[in-house]
């Protein structure tokens, strides 16, 4: 036995040695005391390697020793070894296969002539690291170099190439079993052992050769490119030996890694049964022979326990294998899962450990088999024989819980047993990080001791009760609530020590204590050697048993066995529970192909003769028969009319009913809430755009094209085509025509079957075609069938099998950039794993629909599955929720009969039969009446009487839920034979609702819903379950799951018996559900009690309140009992549609009074219900919706749209809730029938908003991460549930998402950036809300193509002047003789001006004041706005990127910003009295537009054209644009406006922005202001402009004129033009037609080149100062184009003539008016202003930036909530202690002068016939004033002011022009006078020279300043009186 027994060891000392571990072991139970093993084996003074072995006697060993070798034979070492130790003494030994002392492993010779020098391979070449450290090593791809370990060369490692497969992942998980490794010295590859491969590579060990022991390192390259160790190889999980268990004490077989696997994930979480080797059986087959294959002992492998190997799983494993396996790898799968009688079946087995540690949780990956072995002799004590014929003498298939402990072999009649993992998870602790141990509330060291665990589960087993099933989330949580009370006691105790566990001498008795309060339902069986024992006599006495006797319902065995501790297992007896549990483990698919084998071998037949009889023992056949002869060829009356009338048949389908005009089918509306989640999916899409990531770029895109991917149901396609045409979204995304789009939308929806892919590629490569439109995915109902491709190319499953994963996952969806997927899911638990690959923040989840407010103004509120758990609180007598105990007693009397059949083929068996005689009942056979369960008749008798009751025939659904296929068509063909033969085919019909098929309807009710309709076609056939609306039907729903199908208002029964303990998930036990959830009215949720259960008396007493009716009475989490107070809604009684007389109709009926014939179940927001595109109101509507995403949607940046838009509010919820058959009656939810396990998972809520099925298993392909974790809460929201579930569930290996684990380098998931999430709950009408989302989609990218524009009228303009020149119309040019010869128009007429100073004109004066609108000082207006597409003449932002202008724009890459290179450029200006220094910024691409000196440093000019220049593909004005604050949305993009031609741009920037506009605005020359200018106004922009050309314009006139060129004929003209100009225009007048009417305007876009080369072209254009054009308007009018030239004042866009306006400067100083300032300014000098009024300009309303207002902030800040600072505290008394302000004085001075017209000048308020006078200035000095403009510059051309008396004196900075001649002005009496100066001595000295005190008085109190302090230069100024 290898060297285990070393040292001088008695097999007393042994003994001894163990029992005191033993006794010290259950003493203690905080500290870990040393293990047996450790105390006999590691004594430093015992040399392990002693020959002096001493034989121990073979039955000591097999009594002692056995069971402390865990499944290798390996020795169950401690855990509390340091590392170190645990590295080297991890020998891993086997038991030798004789029993003499050990000898060393023997292993193969090496062959003849090989080399077998320590580290070196059999091939003579050199292994060791340090030999190759410095080599190129070329390995294969997957393969890793790593580092062996050889014993006899302990300083050297030997470099191995190992594919890493094979190898663990960081966390010690995941490695695969085996081994492939190649040799890197001599190139073989190949090996597939390790033990071949150490045996070539020389390593020459003593011990059996194992990867875990060898492969140590893994090896790096450094960054030299030396190979040297790296980490060391992570064999096991964890490393830390205190608190958690010990990893390395159970060994899988010979190379399985100890691999960790997340609790359930992969793996099956069990080892194999422990096999001792031949030697320890007395056995020595191979009498000590040294060849290798007799000292390997015989390891079993790990067994899968699962019947389909690729889902393996420690949640469902059956007892389908049989033989021990070889060993094989993860990926490969069984042959047959079918058992061969006979041999030996394994049974997983979990190993104890020593006490003292924690449960163990060393799951192992298990391996599934092919071959079968011979078995191998087993001890009798590990081996159960079970006995023959156990089902059929017993009746039950006896399942066993896997507990704690090593299971046994079973033998024999195997197929008769089932193992079930069910719980075994519970009882292994799982590692756990101390965080979330803390917020559970544990610590790591307190874990449930064994016997605990088995105190804990009998008593759970005793609280089930005889009806209720182990449920394993139960259980998880009992566990966990133990260990909390555990940790909380050692916590208030301080020391563990006094806590005294249960001693195992003490179990026995307590656990029979425990049991005896069961009523014998639990037994405990106590053995003392082995479980085997127990199982034994159990499954002995099962088959012994007669079947009167009563089996307990569990039988827990004990084994108390002194060596290995206690060990347990449950044997579930009962009828019920082992059916259930059995039942549980197979998935939904897997039970439905049992089902189908059922019935196509015939083992139904015994249970379908049981069923050809009555209940009261007739030939149900013959009785059919009778009855059919006796009625003859008659039938029974359609409608309007009783059970008993009979017409012929042709009579029948002749019947018309009335039509019902009620319909509302086809007009649609969408809802609020569908609104509000449709705003939601598109902030998100906006929030994508905005995130940084660049994954999507919203402004590329000017089209919404979509595809909607929905499951395999027929119904379903049909049903989302129904939708998409009447909500009109094709024709309003431009896809389709109008005419054609009804046939047109098939395209667009699509089924998930095996023609998708040809539809799917044609749908990807539009993706690719359309790279402008971006597409969007729809996955509907995006849980269903979530497998993966691998997953299912191997088994042979389903053939929708992976199709969802193969097109939603593929790599050409991934990567499109112009492709959004928007997964759609009313259960999207499996779609939010550890693995999810949609982002958490990318989820949006439907509203919370039970906020109060919502309920006043909505007629209909969704009934969903909370609301129908919460309505068994009403305490109505008919609830909504039911469970018919009487069925469920009849079901278990024919399971025991029939114990080998699925329950759900005998529960359907009786359903048919309950339907059929129900039926029979009703019609002919009273006397059925009793063997029919009261639910089954009322609903019969409510479906066939109702169509009787009136003219229009109008009836119930029934939905009966039948998931196989088979059992449906059974139950279809039976109960329609039964109904044919009583004569009601034409009462009722009976449909078969499978997914794969279309709806067929016999053509007579056909006929009847045609005509019910009204309007339809000819061809018309029902193609949707909504179609069926009214129609009297039973509805045979099939399919393994519901798919999301709508059912009309008109269901009124949902029939959920056959749903039963084989749907313990919770998306399956929900969905289910899901089928009967809608909109109902109002009344039924704020009054459950009026509205669903009124008896006379109740009627009487039911209180009618009018004030209550807006809000919500019952509050639904409160129960209200039969006789509590009832509140009705507003109105009467009979509004509901309840009469007494109708309720006394039927006195017997069970089920909901028969008065809502036709409850409206899915009225209102069915799923989808979608905006309508029918009638013009509703169109507008929505237009009005998607426009009120207002202006800021315009860029992508802002990600959230306004909410409160005026648009939907005003869409129409539906006046009267329903329309039946007699006027409006509420809409109620259907009757929900369910199984009794369902109804107790379901019915049974607490508190809280979730019903108990919250906390099963999410969905059936995901697991619990772990067996330890928190409750989902009962009132978490859905999007705590989804982070939750994102924490505790990972995807099983056959899910879709498996493949996205984590990143290794990053550590984190891979998201996919464009894929979004919309959930809610089932029928709440999210198809509606993403088909409204694909239209503010469109509607958003449309506003990102379209742009606001300012659309105001010019102001001041009086259109009955008629020009005293007059020009002729249509002339191209001015021409300039004429246009000299006319007067300036000083008025402003742009309407930014709207608010400011007007200018004095003589015109003016005669103005009566009254006429002037008063316009007080108000808050900046808002300024009107129009939308206008952009067209491909606009100039852009940032955010727009088209192919051809990417090389304009030229973002390719980081190192253009190297490109350009920055130059200084100094002149010297008059103005600043000193030298100005600018840089220019110059792109490479840009510097043919400069002239460098000689040596190509230095900037010398600017290039300039020739006036003569004619070239047609460029202009010749240089454009500088001033900017500021705009360097993402400033619409410097000029490329599409200049249509792409040459031209010279040049961006003025600040000197603080200029890295910014770099970084957006790259190939752009740039003009940087000195530092001085960072706070200055635009004033200062222009000026530097104009002074900087100037400047220009003589040095390349200097230049030219060298070249023999005349200065004059230098270009002198440059433009200014701003940043927010969009678009430009060209209008002509339109000759008015013969018939008298206004003289239209025809206007047509044009670009920016097409401008300016026309006002290039002006003849003699040098002769003009500025040339300019309109500012456009919607209101534009022949009137104000007359003029085709005005001379008057020009904005925002000029052409400026530098060389004649060299003496007129820009105000430097300016922040406003700078532009109405320098216009005047010119003039006066006599200089030509000109516009052209036939083309205007469009200005963008930009919101950010530009001339937006400074702050205006305390220099100080003293607190951070100040009031805002008015405009009259910007100035101060000098020397004052006012608060001081951090603003420029300027800015301060005009932003006062504006607001302060009342102080200063008081005379001049509304007077215009006495303005202020200014001169050389325009400021603004507030709307209500009028300024006199008088230029103080000699030979100046002013305004006429011969006789006007002003009111007062500006004067503004005024230079030595202005002189004391200002005494020939005249003044009012009082008139104001206000001087401004840069400081306190340029005042003085101004009021001196202009001898200002002659005429004005003066106070020493009217001196000011503007509230700066001194560093920052205040401005002075002085107010006085005219005297």
């Amino acid at each position: 036995m290898g060297n285990s027994y070393a040292g001088q060891l008695k097999s007393a000392r042994f003994e001894e040695a163990l029992h005191n571990s033993i006794e010290a072991s259950l003493r203690c139970s905080s500290v870990v005391p040393r293990p047996i093993f450790s105390q006999l084996y590691l004594d430093p003074d015992q040399h392990p390697f002693s020959s002096a072995d001493v034989k121990p006697k073979v039955e000591d060993l097999d009594k002692d020793l056995v069971n402390r070798y865990t499944q290798n034979g390996s020795l169950d070492f401690s855990n509390n070894l340091t590392v170190n130790e645990m590295e080297d003494d991890e020998d891993d030994e086997e038991m030798s296969d004789s029993n003499s002392p050990p000898i060393p492993y023997s292993q193969k010779p090496a062959p003849e002539g090989s080399c077998t020098t320590d580290g070196f391979c059999q091939a003579g070449k050199d292994l060791r690291l340090v030999s190759l450290c410095m080599e190129q090593i070329d390995i294969p791809a997957g393969f890793l170099l790593v580092g062996a370990k050889s014993p006899n060369l302990p300083e050297h490692i030997l470099v191995c190439a190992v594919d890493k497969r094979f190898l663990p992942d960081d966390h010690g998980k995941n490695a695969l079993l085996g081994f492939s490794g190649n040799c890197i010295g001599c190139g073989e590859r190949g090996f597939r052992y390790f033990t071949e491969f150490s045996n070539h590579i020389n390593l020459k060990l003593t011990t059996q050769p194992k990867k875990q022991k060898h492969l140590k390192y893994y090896l790096v390259r450094s960054s030299q490119g030396v190979l040297s160790k790296g980490p060391l190889i992570c064999w096991k999980e964890c490393r830390s030996r205190q608190s958690s268990a010990s990893c390395h004490s159970i060994k899988p077989s010979s190379s399985v890694s100890s691999t960790v696997t997340p609790e359930n994930g992969t793996t099956n979480g069990y080892k194999s049964g422990f096999t001792q080797t031949d030697a320890a059986n007395g056995n020595s087959s191979h009498g000590g022979k040294g060849s290798a294959s007799s000292s390997t002992p015989a390891h079993t492998g790990n067994y899968s326990l699962s019947p389909r190997p690729s889902y393996a799983s420690g949640d469902q494993a059956t007892m389908f294998i049989s033989g021990p396996p070889k060993k094989r790898h993860r990926g490969w799968y069984p042959g047959s899962p079918l058992p061969q009688p006979g041999l030996v079946v394994p049974v997983p087995t979990v190993r104890p450990l020593s006490r003292t540690e924690p449960l163990l949780s060393a799951p192992v990956p298990q391996t599934p088999l092919t071959g079968i072995l011979q078995p191998r002799p087993i001890p009798a004590g590990e081996t159960v024989i079970v006995p023959e014929n156990l089902l059929s003498n017993s009746g039950v298939r006896p399942v066993i819980l896997i507990g704690y402990g090593t299971l046994p072999y079973f033998y024999g009649n195997v197929g008769d047993i089932v193992v079930s993992p069910l719980l075994v998870n519970c009882y292994k602790i799982p590692q756990l990080e101390n965080k979330d141990l803390e917020k559970l509330g544990l610590t790591g060291s307190q874990f449930l001791s064994v016997e605990n665990m088995i105190l804990l589960t009998i008593q759970y087993l005793v609280r089930l009760g005889p009806d209720q099933v182990p449920l394993r989330e139960e259980f998880e949580q009992i566990m966990l609530k133990a260990m909390q009370e555990f940790t909380l006691r050692e916590r208030a105790l301080q020391i563990g020590a006094q806590c005294v566990p249960v001693s195992p001498g003490q179990l026995p008795w307590l656990a029979r204590l425990i049991a005896s309060v069961s009523q014998d339902l639990v037994h405990v069986v106590v053995t003392q050697n082995s479980l085997a024992e127990g199982i034994s006599e159990t499954l002995r006495t099962l088959s012994e048993m007669r079947h009167y006797q009563r089996l307990p319902d569990y039988v827990v065995v004990i084994c108390a066995s002194k060596i290995r501790g206690n060990e347990f297992c449950v044997v579930v007896l009962g009828q019920h529970q082992s059916r259930a549990l059995a039942e549980s483990m197979l998935t939904t698919s897997e039970f439905l192909k049992e089902i189908s084998y059922e019935l196509i071998t015939g083992k139904v037949s015994f249970l379908a003769s049981h069923f050809k009889t009555t209940s009261l023992g007739d030939d149900l056949d013959k009785l059919l028969e009778k009855m059919q002869q006796r009625r003859g060829d008659s039938v029974v009356t359609p409608f309007d009319g009783d059970l008993n009338e009979c017409v012929s048949p042709q009579e029948a389908a002749a019947m018309i009913p009335t039509q019902n005009l009620d319909l509302d089918n086809e007009t649609f509306h969408i809802y609020q809430p569908q609104l509000t989640v449709a705003r939601k999916l598109l902030s998100q899409v906006c929030a994508i755009a905005d995130s940084g990531s660049q994954s999507l770029d919203l402004g590329h895109f000017s089209k919404v094209d979509f595809i909607i991917i929905v499951p395999r149901s027929e119904v379903l396609v049909q049903q989302t085509l129904q939708r998409i045409r009447q909500s009109g979204v094709l024709v309003d995304l431009g896809l389709e025509e109008n005419g054609t789009a009804h046939q047109r939308a098939e395209k667009y929806v699509v089924r998930l079957d095996n023609e998708i892919q040809t539809k799917f590629e044609v749908f990807m490569r539009r993706v690719k075609q359309n790279p402008y439109t971006l597409f969007v995915l729809v996955h509907d109902n995006s849980h269903v069938e979530l497998t993966s491709v691998i997953s299912g190319s191997l088994s042979h499953s389903e053939p929708s099998h992976g199709l969802a994963d193969r097109v939603i996952n593929c790599r050409e969806v991934l990567e499109a950039f112009n492709l959004l997927v928007l997964q759609v899911s009313s259960f999207p638990y499996t779609l939010q794993t550890q693995q999810s690959r949609i982002s958490s923040s990318n989820e949006v989840h439907w509203i919370q629909l039970d906020t109060g407010e919502d309920v006043g103004c909505e007629e209909k509120l969704y009934f969903g599955l909370s609301e129908y758990s919460k309505s068994l609180q009403w305490g109505i007598t008919s609830p909504l929720l039911r469970c018919d105990e009487t069925f469920e007693k009849m079901v278990n009397t024919l399971l025991e009969r029939y114990p080998r059949l699925h329950s759900m083929v005998v529960r359907c068996y009786l359903l048919i039969q309950q339907y059929s005689e129900a039926l029979m009942a009703l019609t002919t056979m009273a006397s059925l009446r009793d063997h029919s369960t009261p639910e089954t008749l009322s609903i019969m008798d409510d479906l066939i009487s109702s169509p009787g009751k009136n003219k229009s025939g109008r009836g119930h659904m029934l939905i009966i839920r039948v998931p196989s296929v088979q059992l449906a068509m059974l139950a279809k063909e039976r109960l329609q034979e039964v109904r044919d033969k009583l004569g009601l085919q034409y009462r009722f019909e009976i449909i078969l609702g499978n997914p794969a098929t279309e709806l067929s309807v016999a053509t007579h009710f056909v006929a009847r819903l045609k005509s019910w309709r009204g309007n339809e076609p000819e061809e018309w056939i029902p193609r949707t379950y909504q179609d069926l609306d009214g129609l009297p039907c039973i509805v045979i729903l099939t399919g393994k799951d519901p798919l999301g199908e709508t059912f009309p208002r008109s269901l009124k029964y949902c029939d959920l018996r056959l749903i039963d303990s084989s749907y313990l998930t919770r998306t399956a036990l929900e969905q289910e559900v899901g089928l009967a959830c809608c909109y109902v009215s109002k009344e039924v949720i704020r009054g459950p009690t009026v509205a669903l259960d009124l008896s006379g008396k109740e009627q009487e007493r039911a209180a009618v309140s009018e004030n209550d009716s807006d809000e919500l009475l019952i509050d639904l989490e409160r129960p209200q009992s039969n006789s509590s107070a009832v509140t009705g809604t507003s109105g009467s009684i009979m509004e509901n549609g309840v009469s007494s007389s109708s309720t006394a109709d039927k006195s017997q009926k069970q089920s909901l009074t028969p008065s809502f014939q036709s409850p409206a179940t899915s009225l209102g927001l069915d799923e989808g219900v979608s905006a309508s595109s029918a009638g013009a109101g509703a169109g507008e509507t929505l237009k009005q919706e998607c426009d009120s995403l207002g202006p800021q949607m315009a860029s992508s940046t802002t990600s959230k749209p306004s909410s409160s838009s005026s648009g939907p509010r005003t869409l129409p919820w539906p006046g009267q809730p329903i329309r039946g058959c007699r006027g409006p009656q509420a809409a109620l939810p259907p009757v929900v029938i369910l199984s009794k396990a369902a109804y107790s998972l379901l019915g049974s809520q607490k508190s809280g908003k979730l019903p108990s099925s919250s906390s099963l298993l999410p969905h059936a392909d995901v697991a619990w991460v772990s067996s330890l974790r928190p409750l989902l809460n009962k009132d978490m929201s859905s999007e705590e549930q989804s982070l939750y579930y994102r924490q505790w569930t990972l995807a099983r290996q056959h899910h879709a998402d498996y493949s996205n684990q984590l990143d290794p380098a990053s550590g984190t998931r891979n998201f996919h950036p464009r894929r979004l999430l919309l959930t809610g709950p089932p029928q709440v009408g999210k198809t509606g809300s993403y088909l409204q989302f694909l239209r503010i989609l469109f509607r958003m990218l449309i506003r990102l193509l379209e742009v606001d524009v300012y659309d105001e009228e010019e102001i001041n303009t009086d259109h009955n002047e008629s020009s005293e020149v007059s020009q002729s119309e249509g002339e191209p040019w001015p021409d300039i003789e004429s246009f000299s010869k006319m007067p300036f128009d000083v008025s402003v007429h742009d309407p930014k001006y709207s608010l400011m100073s007007l200018v004095y004109t003589e015109k003016l004066a005669g103005v009566k004041q009254e006429v002037i609108k008063e316009s007080k000082v108000e808050e900046p207006r808002k300024r009107e706005t129009v939308s206008i597409m952009l067209t491909k003449y606009a100039a852009y932002n940032t955010f727009h990127h088209c192919e051809q202008c990417r090389q304009y724009m030229d973002f390719t890459s980081a190192s253009q910003m190297s490109d350009s290179t920055l130059h200084a450029f100094t002149f010297s200006s008059s103005m600043l009295g000193e030298e100005v220094q600018l840089y220019f910024i110059i792109p490479k691409s840009k510097e043919s537009h400069f002239v460098f000196s000689k040596q190509g440093k230095h900037l010398e000019s600017m290039r300039l054209p020739l006036v003569s220049d004619k070239n047609l593909n460029a202009v010749k004005s240089p454009i500088f644009t001033p900017s500021s604050g705009r360097h993402e949305h400033g619409l410097l993009n000029l490329f599409h406006a200049m249509e792409g031609i040459s031209h010279l741009h040049l961006l003025v920037v600040k000197e603080y922005e200029m890295p910014l506009y770099r970084k957006y605005w790259p190939n752009h020359i740039m003009l940087v202001l000195p530092g001085m200018f960072n706070n200055a106004g635009v004033g200062a922009a222009r000026f530097l402009i104009k002074e900087l050309s100037y400047h220009n314009l003589e040095l390349e006139r200097n230049r030219l004129e060298e070249l023999g060129i005349k200065r004059q004929c230098v270009w002198p003209f440059i433009v200014m033009m701003d940043d927010s100009c969009v678009l430009w225009n060209i209008h002509s007048v339109q000759e008015p037609s013969s018939q008298p009417m206004e003289v239209g305007v025809s206007s047509k876009n044009v670009s920016l080149k097409t401008v300016l080369q026309h006002i290039e072209a002006t003849p003699k254009i040098v002769h003009y100062a500025i040339l300019g054009i309109q500012k456009w308007s919607s209101k534009l009018t022949s009137q104000s184009l007359k003029a085709p030239f005005s001379r008057c004042h020009v904005h925002d866009f000029i052409l400026l003539n530098t060389d004649l306006t060299q003496n007129v400067q820009y105000d430097f100083n300016r922040y406003f008016c700078e532009d109405a300032d320098f216009n005047l300014r010119t003039n006066s000098s006599g200089l030509l202003i000109c516009r052209f009024n036939n083309f205007s300009l469009m200005k963008k309303h930009v919101q950010v930036g530009g001339q937006r207002d400074f702050i205006i902030k305390p220099k100080i800040m003293v607190s951070e909530s100040l009031a805002p600072i008015l405009p009259l505290q910007y100035i101060c008394a000098p020397d004052s202690e006012h608060t001081l302000l951090a603003a420029p004085a300027q800015f301060l001075l005009e932003k006062f002068l504006q607001h302060a017209s009342y102080k200063l000048f008081p005379k001049a308020i509304h007077n215009f016939r006495s303005p202020v006078l200014a001169i050389d200035c325009y400021l603004n000095i507030g709307p209500e004033v009028a300024i006199c403009y008088i230029s103080s510059r000699p030979h100046s051309s002013n305004v006429n002011c011969e006789g006007v008396f002003f009111s007062g004196l500006l004067l503004y900075l005024c230079d030595s022009f202005v002189g004391a001649d200002l005494k020939k002005f005249k003044f009012l009496k009082g008139a104001t006078l206000c001087v401004i100066c840069q400081d306190r001595s340029s005042l003085r000295q101004t009021i001196v020279r202009l001898e200002l005190e002659d005429e004005w008085q003066f106070r020493l109190r009217d001196e000011f300043q503007t509230a700066n302090s001194s560093d920052d230069k205040p401005l002075y100024f002085l107010t006085g009186r005219h005297v």
